[in-house]
């Protein structure tokens, strides 16, 4: 499992500095990758309103603005930028619903175990696989994740990471994660004319190989699109072989 760089460049994007500075020049209010009416459906389907949520790498999108106004009550945000976090603190404090707390994904230790029933991650794996120490890093933020989520509890992925990428990371048998895969293209791209899929298809888990990935004839309709890997805690103890197995040839 090395440094990914599919969507890297020079900018060093675990680094709190950098965030800080970018917030401070462009102010106002970003969604990386996807709004959420693009994602609700995913969302609404796996996490319910009533969850606990946690926000990891919250930056200043509204997202969780969005997910409040359709009925969510409790989100927690963090972000490693204190910049950011004083912003929208001030912006939603009139926003009960909507908790900010400045920290490193990486450590997450003022929250005890199993805290959430649901964690959503728009972009900030992606963030810590730019940086040398990629491994590490991804380890870390995933071990927190799945420390806490409560059993049956979702850890949402959206990512520009596909399954050669990210599914060894996803796998490890000390997350006890069963992972299902939905694929859905980049805002703003139009289809080819003649082109007889369906918004449906979006909807539909995409199957995988044995290994974890893509099947060999499966061709991407936007090679700029984005993947969605729902994970789900299994509240039972993990006694298959094969499954350790399998990690065991991804990890090699």
């Amino acid at each position: 499992m090395f440094r990914d760089v599919s969507s890297c460049n020079t900018y060093n994007y675990g680094d709190a500095v950098y965030w800080d500075a970018r917030y401070v020049e462009e102010g106002g209010s970003f969604d990386w990758y996807q709004r959420y009416s693009s994602l609700r459906p995913f969302v609404r389907n796996y996490i319910p309103t009533s969850s606990r949520v946690l926000m990891v790498g919250c930056g200043n999108a509204v997202m969780s603005e969005d997910m409040v106004a359709d009925g969510y009550e409790d989100i927690m945000n963090v972000d490693i930028s204190s910049v950011a976090i004083d912003m929208m603190k001030r912006k939603y404090e009139h926003i009960p619903q909507l908790k900010y707390m400045q920290m490193d994904v990486r450590d997450m230790s003022v929250f005890p175990d199993e805290s959430f029933e649901g964690v959503i991650d728009k972009g900030t794996l992606d963030s810590l696989m730019c940086g040398n120490d990629a491994p590490i890093s991804a380890a870390q933020m995933l071990g927190e994740v799945s420390r806490l989520l409560k059993p049956g509890g979702i850890y949402l992925l959206i990512t520009y990471g596909d399954p050669t990428v990210r599914m060894p990371h996803l796998i490890r048998p000390v997350y006890n994660w069963k992972v299902n895969l939905y694929i859905i293209p980049r805002p703003g791209f139009q289809r080819p004319e003649g082109c007889s899929s369906s918004i449906k298809s979006y909807l539909e888990p995409i199957p995988i190989t044995e290994k974890g990935l893509l099947p060999a004839e499966f061709v991407l309709e936007d090679p700029d699109c984005h993947f969605i890997y729902v994970c789900k805690k299994d509240d039972m103890e993990l006694s298959s072989a094969t499954t350790y197995g399998l990690t065991v040839d991804l990890l090699q």
